[in-house]
């Protein structure tokens, strides 16, 4: 049951309560911690790829930098729109929601209609065209991690289970605790999912704007905590609403304690806020632009050695059981540099690499790349292939292949990371930065499960 949990958030609700209003600078300082915070990790649950420091020169200085998407850019920005535009209709007690407005939050974060990856009725990819603002017209089921397409409610449906919605919530409004108003309406509006796409955003948006309405703040659903929040709603899907109830409830008590805070005139910093503001600093020093140079060419390539090479390798061993050869093929500048069957690639990307301080503060003439001197050759290319063959499950001589590209431009590199042809991962970078760790890292498992899915299909 959360009728313990719900009694504590009205207890710390009065509280926080009680120390309103907060001082003009505690307020300032609450604000842009919420505002950083929420627009950051609902965009990034999403697959925004803005890091926090990104986002905080965005919102903040209204400064990009980098080489992300611009329509990251510009949905972080729309976003952050939408997020002031909820706080207002909170504070407004004589107009009530309406479907309107939802499509209008929908419109506002969406920008503008855009092509977009999608499934068929029959769980064959596709791509079609996102209109904002509208109830979609077409099915958007998603693909779960067993592989089964999930249904959202149909399109031709969709109008009245959205008017169902709005009545249930002018209905339950003053009879069902704040929380669990808030937490059942993201969960009935997810169920529905009534737009092409920005469905989980505005459910957040939604949910919050329900929670400012009852005179609560705002919660953030941690994009690296996005593992729970799934379960949790999984788990509502199998009538298990009190485990979603909870969830919420237990976000709201983090947001009530560090209101709390705030309006005493405490720390609101939590353990990763100082990684955070580095990261900001970095990324304002580094607008000097830099070129490729051989001393360059060799940070990247070391720097991919350790931090994607070597646990993607890892990640591609635990599939070595699954067929009867692998084969791994190095090539600079598209000629291949070497060839071996049956050796390990994690001794090749490992043996006699020095470490990292090193190659970034000492450039040494002697170091090279898969045995070709930088110094001596342009390197404008690294390819690294590798092969499976023979899978044990397969009936014929299937060939399972993950390619992974370096290439060299004046200032800039890009890395691209293909599983059977189909892109995993393609991003450039100036030359003055490296793939920031939390991006990256997630891309051995990404990698492990695309190739699993090409592997059963083989």
């Amino acid at each position: 049951m959360t009728t313990d949990i719900l009694n504590y958030i009205d207890q710390l609700s009065a509280t926080y309560n009680s120390l309103l209003p907060m001082s003009p600078e505690n307020q300032r300082r609450w604000d842009k911690k919420v505002r950083l915070e929420f627009n950051y990790n609902s965009n990034h649950i999403e697959g925004n790829t803005l890091t926090y420091g990104e986002t905080e020169l965005l919102l903040l200085f209204d400064e990009t930098h980098g080489s992300r998407p611009m329509r990251d850019y510009e949905e972080m920005k729309a976003h952050d729109v939408a997020f002031q535009k909820i706080k207002e209709w909170a504070t407004d007690t004589e107009t009530p929601l309406t479907e309107q407005e939802i499509k209008n939050l929908n419109q506002i974060i969406l920008v503008q209609p855009f092509w977009k990856n999608a499934i068929t009725p029959d769980g064959q990819p596709t791509r079609r065209q996102i209109t904002v603002g509208n109830y979609k017209t077409q099915p958007n089921s998603v693909r779960l991690p067993n592989g089964e397409l999930f249904e959202y409610t149909a399109p031709q449906e969709v109008p009245i289970k959205m008017q169902e919605l709005m009545e249930w919530y002018r209905d339950e409004q003053t009879t069902l605790h704040p929380v669990t108003l808030a937490a059942m309406f993201h969960y009935k509006f997810v169920c529905i999912h009534p737009f092409d796409d920005g469905n989980g955003r505005v459910s957040r948006l939604l949910m919050n704007y329900v929670l400012l309405a009852h005179k609560l703040p705002p919660v953030v659903i941690k994009s690296s905590d996005k593992q729970n929040y799934l379960h949790a709603l999984h788990l509502a899907d199998t009538g298990q609403y009190e485990a979603f109830i909870r969830y919420i409830a237990e976000q709201v008590v983090s947001s009530l304690e560090m209101a709390i805070k705030a309006a005493k005139g405490e720390s609101i910093e939590e353990p990763d806020d100082l990684d955070k503001e580095i990261a900001l600093v970095a990324r304002q020093l580094q607008h000097q632009e830099t070129y490729k140079t051989p001393q360059q060419v060799l940070n990247v390539f070391h720097w991919a050695q350790q931090k994607l090479l070597a646990p993607c390798e890892a990640v591609l061993q635990k599939f070595d059981k699954l067929f009867q050869e692998k084969k791994r093929v190095r090539k600079v500048n598209h000629k291949d540099v070497e060839e071996e069957n049956r050796n390990s690639l994690l001794e090749v990307l490992t043996a006699s690499v020095p470490k990292i301080a090193k190659q970034l503060n000492n450039p040494i003439k002697k170091e090279n790349v898969y045995g070709i001197d930088p110094y001596t050759t342009d390197i404008y290319n690294i390819t690294l292939q590798y092969y499976l063959y023979g899978s044990a499950y397969a009936r014929d001589s299937s060939v399972v292949n993950c390619i992974f590209y370096i290439s060299f431009e004046k200032n800039s590199y890009t890395i691209e990371i293909e599983v059977m042809n189909d892109y995993l991962f393609k991003k450039s970078y100036p030359y003055s930065t490296f793939p920031d760790d939390e991006s990256i890292s997630v891309l051995p498992q990404q990698l492990g499960k695309e190739l699993l899915a090409k592997v059963k299909k083989v």
